[in-house]
């Protein structure tokens, strides 16, 4: 077990609730790989308390936190300096503070996506997406998506929704519901980024009859592991992209910001945080 000093780096994930929260299995998992005097602990932080507990944590020493539902859009606020990504979506899951005082942030999200696909052999340039869902996850994978050359289409059970996104987005297509399914054979890459499918959650209605023997079938969900869409997409014989890979890659730049190294994602970590989710 790695030994913590009084001159170890402290790093946190702020949320309400938090329970729920793998990351910090996943940088403790790192931080005792790499040997790095450091910890990353969960603070269950309501709203109200947000942005004092900010302060008191730059006061403390803190490197920075990640942030996690409901306070995504108030870290966002709490910044002085953001990058282009976090002003696309108007909102921050990843913060550091400097010495000079000051508090940086971005969204990782849509970045750890794309990473998941690379890792997976998945170049996205040129290649015709659809993305379901017009939430704050398909804000950030559209976005990321679109920076590296995809052509994007979004479908949405509120068409409005849809709409919206393509408007802050600047670009990308529209397509309605109830159409999707039929024209699957359309794309290349289909992404979910919605809770359809998620455990507990509202079951998936779809049909992958008419998606092409070359369509990548990937989901942002990673409880269960293999959804039902990913186990259909299976069954075609489609190449699928599973949701842990996301949350793994989305974590990179938080612990290269906090401890100083780039860390790697690979089957040994993969593994033990796919392990935590059966428990």
């Amino acid at each position: 077990m790695q030994l913590i000093t009084g001159k170890a780096k402290i790093a946190a994930v702020l949320g309400w609730p938090i329970e729920h929260s793998r990351s910090p299995l996943l940088h403790n998992f790192w931080l005792q790989r790499y040997q790095i005097d450091g910890a990353y602990i969960p603070l269950a932080v309501k709203s109200e308390d947000f942005k004092s507990v900010i302060k008191g944590m730059m006061a403390a020493g803190f490197k920075g936190c990640n942030v996690t539902i409901p306070h995504k859009e108030a870290a966002y606020q709490c910044c002085d300096y953001v990058d282009e990504t976090a002003k696309k979506m108007g909102s921050v899951n990843t913060l550091w503070f400097t010495q000079d005082g000051k508090i940086h942030g971005t969204s990782t999200d849509g970045a750890g996506f794309v990473a998941s696909l690379n890792d997976s052999g998945v170049n996205v340039s040129g290649k015709k997406i659809l993305v379901l869902g017009a939430g704050g996850a398909a804000r950030s994978v559209a976005y990321c998506l679109q920076r590296d050359s995809a052509q994007v289409t979004i479908t949405n059970r509120t068409l409005k929704r849809a709409e919206q996104l393509v408007q802050d987005l600047g670009e990308g297509d529209i397509l309605e519901w109830q159409s999707w399914n039929q024209e699957l054979g359309k794309f290349d890459v289909l992404v979910n980024t919605t809770s359809l499918g998620m455990e507990g959650k509202e079951d998936f209605q779809f049909d992958l009859k008419n998606a092409s023997p070359d369509l990548i079938v990937t989901d942002i969900v990673y409880v269960p592991r293999v959804t039902p869409l990913l186990a259909a997409a299976q069954l075609k014989g489609l190449k699928t992209v599973e949701g842990l890979g996301m949350l793994l890659h989305q974590a990179r730049l938080g612990f290269t910001q906090w401890f100083g190294v780039d860390p790697k994602v690979d089957s040994e970590l993969t593994e033990f945080v796919a392990n935590s989710l059966k428990k």
